[in-house]
């Protein structure tokens, strides 16, 4: 990515909702969480994300996917990593009312490259 900045590729599982509203703001930004969302969690390993997408998206959803996209290192530092079970489950946990401003260091579009039915 052309930026000033050092930056950090994060994936994240969606469904075909969430996904229509990154489209709507030109896949430059995540849209806010709903009330019974307090965090908004992207992954750090792209085989996480497929799981999640493949597994439980689809299932719940008729249709996962994965997204990928870059955010500014050093503002990354502030969200410490979670293991959310095995060594690769790693999860960054962004509060709701942080999205916002996690967005305005976010570099270039979010790009889907896995999708499943």
């Amino acid at each position: 990515m052309n930026s000033r900045h050092a930056t950090t590729t994060l994936w994240r599982p969606t469904g075909p909702k969430e996904l229509e509203l990154v489209r709507e703001l030109d896949r430059r930004a995540w849209p806010p969480r709903l009330p019974e969302q307090p965090i908004f969690y992207p992954v750090l390993d792209e085989d996480y994300a497929v799981r999640i997408a493949r597994d439980w998206n689809v299932k719940h959803d008729g249709a996962g996917f994965v997204t990928r996209f870059e955010v500014e290192s050093e503002f990354l530092r502030r969200y410490p990593v979670q293991q959310a079970g095995g060594q690769t489950i790693l999860e960054l946990w962004v509060p709701a009312e942080d999205l916002e401003e996690f967005n305005a260091h976010s570099v270039g579009r979010i790009q889907v490259i896995h999708e499943f039915r």
